[in-house]
């Protein structure tokens, strides 16, 4: 599916940000970039910062300092509809309102493009109808949003940002919630929007080995800092593993990929270590 706009290259980066909630700062003194034409994915523990630094670089939350930079030009000084026609955004909890319908949420998509001399256009109507057909929810179009399946109410969020027609994307969380099978599915359909649209995706996840299967660029964060980035291959280490997830581990080639997968010890053995540790071992 073609976005429609190959002159947005998607810059986007973030450089002496300070981040955080009311008085709670999360990050300090946080620099970024992302690649462009990247499937980038910000992986770390629970309350790290991932969420936060994802929100950021999509506006929603202001840093307390620094500046996120959009093609060359300040977040900040972006109108809403003008950002919206360059970065789409699905949050971690979208809600939808009550009865609408798939196509009218994919629809919402389009607003972006509407004003006040120029409603509903055809262009519109193929930029709805290109994103349902390219997240499998065309057959979905006239059924209440709130009567589907979990996995079929991710497509079409992910819909309903592919048709903003952006050539990034971001996504907050965007398995949280789905069996394993609609895990993959998302997945698979963001690498493949990310493949074949030359989209920059930046996601953030839970799951390790999910991460380095589809990611091309790996952030690592911890405590509210950037700690390691790069490849998958060259960052997902046994020693990074453990520091920064506490977690005992080893790290095989997945057989299907070749990309890194975490096996998790097993729990005698970690048990045996801890014991060593502490000198409780005879």
């Amino acid at each position: 599916m073609s976005n429609g706009h190959s002159d947005h290259s998607g810059d986007l980066s973030g450089s002496g940000l300070t981040l955080g909630y009311d008085r709670r700062i999360v990050s300090r003194d946080l620099t970024v970039s992302i690649p462009p034409g990247s499937f980038t994915v910000i992986i770390g523990p629970n309350a790290c910062g991932k969420s936060t630094l994802l929100k950021a670089l999509s506006g929603i939350v202001t840093p307390n300092d620094g500046t996120v930079v959009l093609d060359g030009k300040e977040l900040s000084r972006y109108p809403a509809k003008a950002l919206a026609r360059k970065l789409g955004l699905l949050p971690q909890s979208a809600s939808a309102p009550d009865a609408i319908t798939v196509v009218d949420l994919v629809s919402r998509g389009r607003y972006p493009y509407q004003r006040m001399l120029r409603q509903w256009s055809a262009e519109d109507e193929e930029a709805v109808t290109s994103a349902m057909a390219a997240t499998g929810v065309t057959d979905l179009a006239d059924r209440p949003v709130d009567e589907l399946s979990g996995g079929q109410r991710q497509r079409v969020w992910l819909a309903m940002v592919l048709a903003q027609q952006t050539q990034l994307l971001l996504l907050d969380e965007p398995t949280t919630f789905l069996d394993i099978a609609h895990q993959i599915d998302v997945l698979d359909l963001c690498a493949d929007l990310h493949e074949q649209g030359g989209r920059t995706l930046v996601a953030v996840l839970h799951d390790l080995n999910h991460a380095a299967r589809y990611a091309t660029h790996l952030i690592v964060m911890s405590q509210g800092a950037i700690v390691a980035e790069g490849k998958p291959a060259e960052v997902l280490t046994e020693q990074l593993v453990t520091d920064v997830f506490g977690l005992q581990c080893q790290v095989i080639d997945d057989p299907q990929t070749g990309t890194p997968m975490v096996v998790p010890a097993h729990r005698r053995s970690r048990s045996r270590e801890f014991a060593l540790g502490s000198g409780l071992a005879s």
